[in-house]
């Protein structure tokens, strides 16, 4: 399931270019291309659900596959500590709505 209009279901489906950091049969994940840490890479489901509360109601194994990603992620790119974090909602910054984390590490992060 995708969305034709989405930023993101055009990523995954290589319509759009992105610096690939990780893809398995259900989830890809890229270098975020407006970075707020030295590593910020975003983590998808290659289905398309609109934000994470939806996601967890619908497959909460992805979900919990998503954060296994993002460790293995901080893992390779920094000692294993990093941030995820879940915009959902115009309000709470959400710009893309297909359901995204972000993996943010590299360096200590401001509070």
């Amino acid at each position: 399931m995708s969305d034709k209009d989405c930023l993101f279901c055009k990523i995954i489906a290589g319509e759009i270019p992105s610096e690939k950091v990780y893809e398995d049969d259900t989830t890809y994940a890229f270098k975020d291309i407006n970075p707020k840490a030295k590593v910020h890479v975003l983590v998808v489901p290659r289905k398309h659900y609109a934000n994470v509360a939806e996601l967890a109601t619908a497959d909460p194994q992805q979900l919990a596959h998503m954060a296994q990603v993002a460790q293995n992620i901080a893992d390779q790119e920094f000692h294993g500590a990093f941030r995820l974090i879940f915009n959902t909602g115009i309000d709470a910054g959400q710009t893309v709505f297909h359901v995204h984390a972000h993996v943010l590490t590299g360096e200590k992060l401001d509070e």
